[in-house]
C-alpha cells in the first residue's frame, strides 16, 4: 500500500519544480493533486465513502466538512478556482502554500 504522506510530498516537490520552471499552471495541478490525496486519506480514515476520485470533486466535498477550519475551507475554495483566459488565478494566492496547510491539517486529523 502506498503512503499518502510520501505521495503528497512527491506532488509538492513536483509543484516546486514546476514553479522554478515558471510553469505556475503545472504547479497548481500538483498542489491540487496533493490536496486530493490528503482528502482521500482523511475521508478513508473517517470511514466516509469517497464521492469521487477527482481531486476537484474532493476539494468541493471537503469544503462542507464541519471540522475543517474556515481558513482551510477558503484554501480548498481557492484550489478549485478557474483560471482566467490568460491562465492566471482571479485572486492573489499561493496555492502551493495553501494546499500544504490543508494537507497538514488533513493528515493530522
Amino acid at each position: 500500500m502506498t503512503n499518502p504522506a510520501n505521495e503528497i510530498q512527491h506532488e509538492f516537490e513536483a509543484a516546486a519544480q514546476a514553479r522554478a520552471n515558471h510553469n505556475e499552471g503545472q504547479a497548481r495541478v500538483c498542489a491540487r493533486r496533493a490536496a486530493g490525496i490528503a482528502i482521500r486519506d482523511y475521508l478513508t480514515r473517517k470511514g466516509t465513502r469517497l464521492p469521487s476520485r477527482s481531486a476537484h470533486d474532493l476539494l468541493n466535498f471537503i469544503k462542507e466538512e464541519t471540522l475543517l477550519p474556515p481558513d482551510l475551507k477558503l484554501a480548498a475554495d481557492h484550489l478549485t478556482l478557474r483560471v482566467t483566459e490568460e491562465f492566471k488565478l482571479p485572486i492573489n494566492a499561493d496555492l502551493i502554500a495553501e494546499s500544504k496547510a490543508l494537507c497538514n491539517w488533513l493528515l493530522k486529523n
